[in-house]
């Protein structure tokens, strides 16, 4: 292989090299994002636990720096923000900004849950192609040098279509663990989506509840 490699023309090389640069790249994405996610579902396993167990916002508010990072602590300190603004100093008033706020973080978090995943889905689109660009160029290659030397056998002509077909098995060694991992990241963050839409939920309902007996102590301290 790395005969053939050497004996290769200059285009073929430099598809080689691209194809590399591609493969490297979308490695070092796979790894990254394989350590984040898995270090992020903990955290959200550990969060929901507290979250659920705690008896009001503000002793989860208090602790939540301990759950980083994870995109449950950014959507609930959004919606606590909005929630203590709504109703500091007064009774309840607008449960619905509080929604608005959740929702908007939920999205932020899911669209940097998906940052550079769009880099897996273009290598495993393009490097294909990009391989079977350089076999071609390859192949028109060791035909133009068979047509030149007029020893038209397949002793003469088969070392460089092998050098040229190269490039087509680097394309695919580039573009299908880009492809494998970009489809199961995408899954996990589909997956990450749906707990953060759910506990936007979870922090509605208590905070409704919270909002409700605050309404209701005021209520009995005015009659008083």
């Amino acid at each position: 292989m790395s005969q053939m490699i050497a004996t290769s023309g200059p285009t073929v090389r430099i598809v080689l090299l691209i194809l590399l640069g591609f493969s490297l790249l979308s490695w070092a994405i796979i790894l990254q994002k394989w350590a984040a996610f898995r270090r992020v579902r903990t955290q959200m396993r550990r969060f929901l636990r507290a979250f659920r167990k705690a008896r009001a916002l503000p002793e989860i508010s208090a602790a939540a720096d301990s759950f980083r990072p994870c995109p449950l602590v950014e959507v609930f300190e959004s919606g606590y923000e909005e929630f203590t603004r709504q109703f500091t100093g007064g009774g309840p008033r607008n449960l619905e900004a509080v929604n608005r706020a959740l929702k908007a973080e939920s999205t932020e978090q899911v669209t940097l849950l998906e940052r550079r995943l769009g880099w897996l889905a273009t290598t495993a689109g393009a490097c294909p192609f990009i391989g079977l660009f350089g076999t071609v160029w390859g192949i028109i290659d060791a035909f133009h040098a068979l047509g030149t030397e007029g020893a038209a056998t397949l002793r003469a002509v088969a070392p460089g279509i092998a050098e040229a077909l190269i490039t087509t098995a680097a394309g695919l060694a580039a573009a299908i663990p880009a492809l494998i991992a970009y489809n199961a990241y995408v899954n996990q963050v589909k997956e990450m989506a749906a707990r953060t839409d759910e506990f936007a939920l979870e922090f509605l309902n208590q905070a409704e509840s919270q909002a409700t007996a605050h309404g209701a102590r005021q209520e009995t301290a005015l009659r008083g």
